[in-house]
């Protein structure tokens, strides 16, 4: 028989031969997806190798046999990882570790039963399993074990893509599958409900922690240390933002522009408003995304009340577009014709003025000012929280407000035809493949094949149903 290590040097030999091959540089888009999907179902088997073996590995003598001080060093040699991630590894395997029964010598249900098993069955990776958990954890023996296993068995079945049916039986719905965030999102719903007097503690032992200090002056600066409340950073933050957020009213600083070599890897730093992990959501350089937050200020600006008027009013885009063809337009001081869904985006947010000529005689103008007023974006904010998009957790208080019916066809602008989008995600949306209808005033998505291969439409973000606890 062969031993498991066996097998998973076929698998190593196998990948050896996909990257000695020339194949990847040659693959169509469409291709490369298949081979980042394929090699999800990989990497997540392969995690629950890891986390298995030492989930059944005994914490002590294993690594002390191999001449180790503990599993996390140990893990950092034969995996070549660093300390944290062989550290998520330890705790996983805790999550999934089984105690043997003293009397039958079979083995008990893991802490977490079906979550390690949908981690063997490679629907969840390490990441997924620790942010699913997590917020549960962190509650201890306030939540009581029926609770956790009734909590174990929901998570498990929305990580599996199932849909709870009106008397709390998960169904097959071939959903795709949700991400890390959105497993935390949904297990920090759950926790709140099972522990809500959970908070009085933590309030507690953040108001003993809370201080701030101002040091002496050093080197022309005074440091600045301390722990801040969570309402206090709360409404630091919102300063903040208003000052360098490129999503907001307030005037920038002039330090907050910062100008980089064009030949500077853009992709270098991470990216504070958009980290998808899998980098297949939002595949923009860092120095598009300085370009979009660039674009967005300006439309900001010239709609801002301090903005000096011209000619009496607010500066306003004029886009002059022929009477019988509304696919081009053009825009003074712009070279050459622009896309007609350059005119939809920027009239979706803010003015917009239609010159229709023929022959080159005026025939018609519109002059509409469809900008979502400050009551409705809050209220479309509170809502939708973030930019609608799946896995783009932009905040939806810096996103624009998308009309999901046209202004041009017909439709409002109110709430039940408002959500929230990114500059990337509004600039995008007629070619990105994402469409989005609303429901009884709830919106919904249908997304590209990729993400959906079942195109359905489908609520754009988890949300705990009403499932009974005890």
């Amino acid at each position: 028989m062969n031993s498991t290590a066996a097998v998973l040097d076929r698998v190593a030999a196998d990948l050896d031969q996909v990257l000695r091959g020339d194949d990847l540089p040659t693959l169509s888009d469409a291709e490369r997806l298949s081979v980042l999907n394929a090699a999800g179902e990989v990497l997540r088997r392969v995690e629950a190798v890891v986390v298995e073996t030492v989930a059944t590995s005994d914490p002590v003598d294993v690594p002390h046999g191999a001449g180790c001080r503990s599993m996390n060093e140990l893990l950092q040699r034969t995996l070549r990882a660093d300390s944290r991630t062989a550290a998520q590894l330890v705790k996983a395997g805790r999550l999934a570790h089984r105690d043997t029964d003293l009397t039958s010598g079979e083995s008990l249900p893991a802490r977490w039963p079906g979550m390690r098993q949908a981690l063997l069955d490679g629907a969840i990776g390490v990441t997924g399993l620790l942010a699913a958990t997590g917020p549960i954890e962190a509650a201890g023996e306030r939540i009581g074990t029926a609770d956790r296993w009734k909590a174990d068995e929901l998570l498990a079945d929305v990580a599996r893509g199932y849909a709870m049916s009106e008397d709390d039986e998960a169904v097959s719905d071939a959903a795709p599958a949700p991400t890390p965030e959105d497993l935390k999102a949904l297990a920090y719903e759950i926790a709140v409900r099972l522990d809500p007097d959970g908070s009085e503690p933590v309030e507690e032992r953040a108001m003993r922690k809370r201080y701030l200090t101002i040091g002496r002056m050093r080197d022309g600066v005074y440091p600045l240390r301390g722990n801040l409340l969570p309402e206090t950073y709360a409404q630091l933050q919102l300063l903040l933002d208003a000052q360098l957020n490129p999503k907001t009213d307030g005037p920038p600083a002039p330090e907050g522009v910062a100008f980089r070599p064009s030949d500077e890897k853009a992709d270098a730093e991470e990216d504070e408003l958009n980290s998808d992990p899998r980098s297949v959501l939002d595949t923009r350089t860092r120095g598009q995304k300085q370009h979009d937050a660039l674009a967005a200020t300006l439309g900001i600006a010239a709609r801002h009340a301090d903005m000096p008027s011209l000619g009496g009013a607010a500066p306003t885009l004029v886009v002059h577009m022929d009477f019988g063809d509304d696919s081009w337009a053009r825009i003074p001081g712009v070279d050459g014709p622009v896309s007609g869904a350059v005119a939809r985006h920027t009239g979706c947010t803010g003015a917009l003025q239609r010159v229709f000529t023929e022959n080159g005689r005026i025939v018609g103008m519109t002059i509409t000012d469809r900008i979502f007023d400050v009551y409705q974006r809050r209220a479309i904010t509170l809502r939708d929280k973030e930019c609608l998009i799946p896995g783009c957790h932009v905040p939806a208080s810096w996103c624009e407000i998308h009309h999901v019916v046209e202004y041009a066809r017909g439709g409002p602008t109110s709430t039940d035809n408002g959500v929230p989008l990114c500059w990337w995600h509004h600039r995008s949306l007629d070619h990105s493949g994402w469409e989005i209808s609303m429901n009884d005033g709830l919106p919904e998505i249908r997304g590209p094949s990729w993400w959906d291969p079942l195109g359905r439409w489908r609520v754009p973000r988890l949300s705990l149903p009403d499932f009974a606890f005890t």
